[in-house]
């Protein structure tokens, strides 16, 4: 456990910062694995409520007693606005962000801090996503996140991938200021972000070792449904992305070595076929919704040419 005491007075090293929306439950069991956490350096949370229906409950606030804890409110904006508040209501070096339906194995933190230290040249760090493979929701999940990660790796340790339910920036280059997140972007503002990224030459730097769980609560057929809002969100950012002068295509061969890879991987005995066909109905939803030519439903990363550093 994280022994309150030792927290320092002085700005931390990380801000933790998550956005959340009638997500308590959820979040609970994500402050708690920040509890939990083994070896982290000073860190404090902030937690921007993007006007849920009730205010934060005291279950969430009674966290304070065990790190530096700060809960802003605003109207309801989306989660674009709700992590630019983050930001300006954040002090630590380093800026984590993390989804309220996440937690973080429990020496995720102090592995961050490490590699961000062996990298002072690096500014953009993914951290590596697991899913939950208690639920059938969970394991399409991990065979997603699974696919991804390996498919968008790079030689060099970047990855063409940017999800902010595991990513962190070192508060230098972040645009505070301007806002971090375009707040236009609905949904997808992480792809956008990523975009922005590679056009200036950069992309993330994979961290393997620092692992966050993406614990979907909701039920399948409530995936369904989120699917199908949230493409429609989508399709306004990749309207963004288009006038950027950037498409996102994923070439048919890629998909086709995507999906064949999928199919393997989920023959494992802890993801098992049937995540397949759930991730494969959640994924045709999208393609039916999206534009074929501006995003593939794994939201992969740009074709845009990129040097990094």
């Amino acid at each position: 456990m994280v022994d309150p005491s030792a927290i320092p007075i002085s700005a931390p090293p990380l801000s933790i910062v998550i956005a959340t929306y009638n997500d308590w439950a959820p979040l609970n069991l994500c402050l708690q694995s920040l509890g939990e956490q083994i070896d982290a350096p000073g860190f404090e949370v902030v937690i921007v409520d993007d006007g849920s229906n009730e205010i934060a409950p005291d279950f969430i606030r009674n966290w304070s007693r065990h790190y530096p804890l700060t809960v802003v409110r605003q109207i309801h904006q989306g989660i674009s606005a709700a992590r630019n508040l983050g930001i300006e209501n954040s002090r630590g070096d380093v800026l984590v962000f993390v989804d309220s339906d996440c937690k973080l194995q429990n020496r995720c933190l102090a592995t961050l801090d490490s590699r961000i230290s062996e990298n002072p040249q690096r500014n953009y760090f993914q951290l590596r996503l697991i899913g939950d493979c208690s639920r059938l929701v969970g394991r399409a999940e991990e065979l997603r996140l699974i696919t991804i990660q390996s498919h968008m790796l790079q030689p060099d340790g970047h990855i063409r991938y940017l999800n902010t339910a595991g990513f962190a920036i070192r508060r230098i280059p972040a645009d505070i200021a301007g806002g971090l997140f375009d707040t236009s972007a609905l949904r997808a503002e992480d792809t956008l972000l990523m975009v922005n990224l590679m056009k200036n030459g950069e992309l993330p730097w994979f961290i393997d070792d620092a692992v966050v769980q993406h614990a979907i609560p909701r039920s399948l057929f409530a995936c369904f449904l989120k699917d199908i809002r949230s493409a429609y969100l989508e399709r306004s950012t990749y309207d963004i992305i288009a006038g950027k002068g950037v498409k996102f295509r994923v070439s048919h061969r890629e998909r086709v070595s995507m999906l064949r890879s999928m199919w393997k991987t989920s023959a494992q005995r802890s993801i098992g076929r049937l995540a397949w066909f759930a991730l494969a109905i959640r994924q045709g939803l999208r393609f039916a919704i999206l534009p074929l030519g501006d995003a593939s439903g794994l939201r992969l990363a740009s074709r845009v040419s990129a040097k990094p550093s």
